[in-house]
């Protein structure tokens, strides 16, 4: 400190909080016209980080090696499961599991599986790594189909069920991304002890906290007002972070069961808290993607053959399509609720957060998997934030297309001349 001025540690940081809040207010700007056309806020902030970036403009001087980006990366992930899991208590999962459960307890390892084949035998990668983009890209993210699922024309079940999926998937992926990290990283021995325990004092934690503190606020002695609300949920999920920091559990697994937990016991506080803390995850997203499309550039994307290219069209049209269609075998869905939820399965924010977990590990194949993952978001997030509103329309009577409505009825004559 040199009088009154104090010298920055981290100075792209400024630079990057100032992008962040114009990009911001652009946004906000344009959020009607991005609810009614192909473009959505997740790809304003991809383009905006894309074009700021280094290896662009040179306005942020971000690498994927920074603190910056593994704080954030960290702090946003938390955020997201936290909120996740505040969106199902048990109540929730009990009343309506069927269609999410096919889609969790077949699907997300039927994907998984079918992104490590194609890993393995289109983009060449060996088995540990193969198993490890797996992983990483088989939760999905609502985010960018927001337009089909907040849609109350789409029908209810189906919005259920992206929704449900999407806000549990990426906390069972979890494990197997640290698992398969594990194994990645070369290592004789994979520490399962350590790696269990970690994992289990993370669950015990995020159950123990919010359980605890909403105990505390049924004694007597204490009265939580209505303005201060709100911040019982952030208390307790700060409180759930800075035990997990302490005590190097898994935080991740601590966020997802905290949310859990205080939908199940505390339902004021679930429903005072879900807007805000809506905003707050939708904050840190957005910032995480301004940072992650910093990392991409066109010098970046070539730097793919044309095998990881191929790699990533699959994992988008072959992986979940092929993994759901498997798993609503029997189900009572409409083929055209089939085909939505087999086509809306974007590779979203966990996969971005935990591509950054792999360069943050630096395991051999660290680079490889971080490029391949990063080309499939981005493909992703194009293509599903680009479509959802289209095919949102087809539920909607008063805007389904001509030729949709042609092709229906006369599926459905084929179908009355075979019976």
């Amino acid at each position: 400190m040199v009088g009154r001025y104090v010298v920055d540690p981290t100075p792209g940081v400024p630079v990057l909080l100032f992008a962040f809040a114009a990009v911001l207010l652009l946004a906000v700007l344009l959020s009607s016209l991005t609810h009614r056309t192909i473009l959505s806020t997740a790809v304003l902030f991809l383009i905006a980080g894309f074009v700021l970036g280094p290896e662009t403009t040179g306005v942020l001087d971000i690498t994927a090696d920074s603190p910056t980006v593994a704080t954030l990366a960290e702090l946003t992930l938390f955020s997201v499961l936290f909120t996740d899991g505040m969106r199902l208590g048990w109540a929730d999962l009990r009343s309506a599991w069927r269609l999410p459960g096919r889609a969790l307890g077949w699907g997300l390892p039927l994907t998984l599986l079918i992104t490590a084949l194609l890993a393995h035998y289109v983009a060449g990668l060996d088995w540990p790594e193969a198993l490890l983009i797996g992983a990483i890209l088989s939760p999905t993210d609502p985010v960018f189909a927001a337009a089909l699922v907040g849609n109350e024309r789409v029908p209810g079940r189906l919005r259920h069920l992206l929704n449900v999926e999407s806000g549990v998937n990426d906390g069972l992926a979890l494990p197997f991304v640290i698992l398969f990290l594990a194994v990645a990283a070369g290592s004789g021995d994979l520490h399962l002890d350590e790696l269990g325990r970690e994992l289990l004092l993370g669950v015990v934690i995020g159950v123990a906290v919010p359980w605890l503190a909403l105990r505390l606020e049924r004694l007597p002695f204490f009265s939580t007002s209505t303005q201060y609300e709100p911040l019982n949920a952030v208390a307790i999920g700060l409180l759930v972070l800075a035990l997990g920091q302490v005590t190097h559990a898994n935080l991740y697994l601590a966020a997802f069961a905290a949310g859990v937990t205080v939908a199940t016991f505390g339902a004021r506080q679930r429903e005072s808290f879900e807007h805000f803390g809506e905003l707050v995850a939708e904050l840190f997203k957005l910032a995480a993607l301004l940072v992650f499309g910093a990392l991409i550039s066109f010098e970046f994307l070539g730097e793919i053959n044309w095998s990881g290219w191929v790699f990533a069209v699959l994992a988008i049209v072959v992986a979940r399509p092929v993994a759901l269609a498997v798993s609503f075998l029997g189900s009572h869905l409409t083929r055209t609720e089939q085909f939505a939820a087999m086509w809306f399965g974007p590779k979203g924010f966990a996969s971005v957060v935990y591509s950054l977990l792999v360069l943050e590990a630096a395991i051999p194949a660290a680079d490889e998997v971080f490029h391949l993952v990063a080309l499939t978001v981005v493909l992703s997030i194009v293509a599903h934030s680009s479509t959802d509103l289209m095919i949102a329309r087809i539920f909607d009577p008063a805007t389904t297309p001509a030729w949709y409505e042609r092709l229906r009825q006369a599926s459905a004559q084929r179908r009355d001349r075979q019976r």
